[in-house]
């Protein structure tokens, strides 16, 4: 069963979720029946993420890891065609792309390959403009004068 959402109500009282909203209806679109590599998604602190995939049988030079705007491309395709006459044939070695989408921010820290895992750790960082700050508070008298208001960056030296 599938359901589809519809965000237009939402459109007329938020400003700068429509990415969002985007999102959710790409999200409820998907086809779910390519499934294969399989993978976790792991939260390992509160800005640190890791993306482990089982990719046997590839090698490093078989797949490609795209970081596009806001989108993780995993993808892999083997190098050459083995011709041998298999009597039973199990291990997947067909082409494949995964597709993650990635919030504001999110960037790919390092990707290892070990053992048939392949491993992406990814990082959000904020910038500085977009961390919590404190704002100064001024006296009684407003200024008319056009002059800016002083804030303060809530930084401290480690």
């Amino acid at each position: 069963m599938s359901s589809v959402f519809d965000f237009s109500p939402l459109y007329r009282s938020s400003i700068g979720f429509d990415r969002i909203f985007g999102a959710l209806e790409t999200a409820s679109r998907l086809n779910t029946a390519g499934n294969w590599p399989p993978y976790d998604i792991v939260k390992t602190s509160a800005d640190d993420y890791r993306i482990t995939m089982a990719v046997a049988g590839f090698s490093q030079d078989e797949l490609t890891i795209t970081q596009e705007p806001n989108l993780l491309i995993v993808s892999g395709k083997k190098a050459g065609q083995d011709n041998g006459h298999y009597l039973h044939h199990g291990i997947a070695e067909r082409v494949f792309q995964r597709r993650f989408e990635l919030a504001d921010h999110v960037k790919i820290v390092a990707a290892n390959l070990e053992n048939g895992m392949l491993t992406v750790d990814l990082k959000r960082e904020l910038p500085e403009e977009m961390k919590p700050r404190r704002i100064k508070i001024g006296s009684g008298t407003t200024s008319t004068r056009g002059e800016a208001p002083q804030i303060e960056s809530d930084k401290r030296a480690a």
